[in-house]
This record gives C-alpha cells, structure tokens and sequence, in this order.
C-alpha cells in the first residue's frame, strides 16, 4: 500500500515537472515571438495614442481600457481561431498572408514618410468632439487599426512555432496575446497620462515642481519620437517580412544581398543595423509604390465615377 502510495506520488511529481517545463517551454517561445513582432508593438503603441488626444483627461484611461478589451477580443476571439485552423488546413497560406500584412505595413509606413516630405496626404486627425457617440466612434476606429495591427502580430508570432503541436501553439498564442496587449496599452496608459502626472507634480510645488514642468513640455516631444520609430518600425518590420516571403517564393536576390551585406560587415550588432537599414529602405521603396498604385487607382475611380478628385 505504501509502496502504491509513493509510487502514485512520483507520477503525480512527474506530471507536475513536465507541466511546469511545457508552461516554461511555452513562455519562452511566446518571449521569442513576442520579440520577432516587436516593430508591429512598437507601432501599436505609438498609433493608440492619437486616438485619446484631445481628449479630456477624465475620459483617457475609460476609453483606453474600452480599446483594450477590443483589443483582446481582436486576439482571443476573432484571430487566434483563424489562424489556428489555417494553420491546421492550409500551412502554406501563413507567408501569403504575413506578406500582405507586410505589404500594410510598408504601405502605412511610407504613407507617413510621403505626407511628410511632400506636405500632403496622411491621416486626419481625430475630432476632439467629447460626446458619447464621438467617443464610440473614436473607440471604434482604435479597435479596427489595432484588428490589423494584431493580425499581423498573431500570424508573425503563430509563424514562429508553426511546426509544434497545434495545443502548443495554442497556448504560445494566448499566451502572446494576453501579455502584448498588456505590455503595449498599459505603455500607452502611461504615455497619456505623464503630463497629468507632471501637472500634479507642478501643483504641488516644492522639488518636484521642475521635474513636473519638464515633463509636462518634454511629453509631445516624447509622443512624436514615439510615432517616429513606430513609422520606422513599420517600414523595417514590413520590409523584412516581404523579403523574406520573395525568398520563400524562389525570389532570392534580396535576401542574399541584404544578408551577404551583414555578413560582410561582421554581423553581431553591426550587422543587425546593416540588415535593418536595408530591410527599412526597401520596405520604404516597396510601400512607395503601393502608396502610388493606390492613388492612382483612386484618381482613376473618381474620374469614372465623376466626382472630383480629392483635394491635396
């Protein structure tokens, strides 16, 4: 009996181990995920926040929080299902669809990069009407931007562990899903309120009041740089994922030049920078384009229709 009895306790110690190696097995592949989807977080991050500009502070964190859990039912309830079962039927459906993602990205990124050298185009900027109905609207539109930004940021991380069991890769998800979101609206939480922060701290006087009033002018500074490296990471992350599904497609060139280039440098940190550079330069190239086919393919539409063309 007791020899039952201990024996029954080894299996259960055993079961237990291998539980907590699959919950470490399964945390370190969604951190290895998570990193590969960086430059789509960090754009994440970087476009929630116009959305609460202008904003009275009273009503930030309320609708932050309402884009959040839009953010996760975008991850847990409508993605992560589709991407599982394509995984599962049509594997060979995930690099078309991370290049189209891809090709959003690079088009979205050079969109920004164009409007600002040629003083046109880009994103109006939303209404700062505080009623309900604009808020839902507001709320709305976050939750749509962040559908495709999440899309992206599933398939690339689902991308990563494509050939492990399909619980695994489940849970590696879920897992990836739970913790970006987290990570990317808790930073813009943060963001949005540092100059609330630094109003209080002015408030108050005494030591802090310079430290307030330095962060309160230091803050747009900070969202513009923000949004800055959110444009680069689209182009980087956009470009490296069409280069790479061209290489995957039999279209090599672009791939062996870029990496001969890290290669020839040293690789290690340089080499990393190398391949960045180019991988952004030919994201920007790349979403040139589109940015000029889809103008172009508008121009021609209104022009059939007979409606004006849109104002420059």
């Amino acid at each position: 009996m007791a020899g039952g009895l201990i024996a029954l306790l080894d299996d259960v110690a055993l079961i237990a181990r291998a539980a907590a190696a699959s919950v470490d097995d399964v945390a370190a592949a969604a951190g290895k995920t998570s990193v590969k989807a960086a430059g789509v977080v960090v754009d994440d991050a970087a476009v929630t926040p116009r959305f609460v500009t202008g904003i009275s502070p009273a009503r930030e964190l309320p609708m932050i929080w309402r884009i959040t859990k839009g953010s996760l039912i975008n991850k847990l309830v409508i993605i992560l299902p589709i991407a599982l079962f394509l995984s599962w039927i049509a594997p060979w459906a995930l690099t078309p669809i991370l290049m189209i993602g891809g090709t959003y990205l690079c088009y979205e990124g050079a969109e920004k990069v164009l409007a600002k050298v040629l003083g046109h185009g880009g994103h109006d900027k939303p209404a700062k009407d505080e009623s309900p109905l604009a808020e839902d609207q507001l709320v709305k539109g976050a939750i749509m931007t962040d559908l495709i930004l999440s899309a992206e940021i599933m398939v690339i991380s689902l991308n990563e562990v494509a050939d492990q069991p399909l619980v695994f890769r489940a849970a590696v998800l879920v897992v990836v899903a739970i913790g970006i979101t987290a990570l990317v609206y808790g930073a813009v939480a943060l963001l949005v309120k540092m100059d609330d922060v630094g109003l209080h701290m002015v408030s108050r006087g005494g030591p802090g009041a310079g430290f307030g009033r330095g962060l309160v002018s230091a803050m747009p500074k900070i969202l513009t740089a923000i949004s800055v490296i959110g444009t680069f990471a689209m182009l980087w992350v956009g470009g490296h994922i069409i280069i790479a599904g061209l290489a995957e497609f039999g279209l090599t060139w672009f791939y062996d030049t870029i990496h001969g280039m890290e290669v020839a440098v040293g690789g290690g940190i340089l080499g990393w920078l190398v391949n960045t550079f180019f991988a952004l330069l030919f994201g920007l190239v790349w979403g040139a384009i589109v940015a000029f086919l889809v103008e172009g393919v508008t121009r021609l539409t209104r022009r059939v229709s007979g409606k004006p063309a849109a104002a420059h």
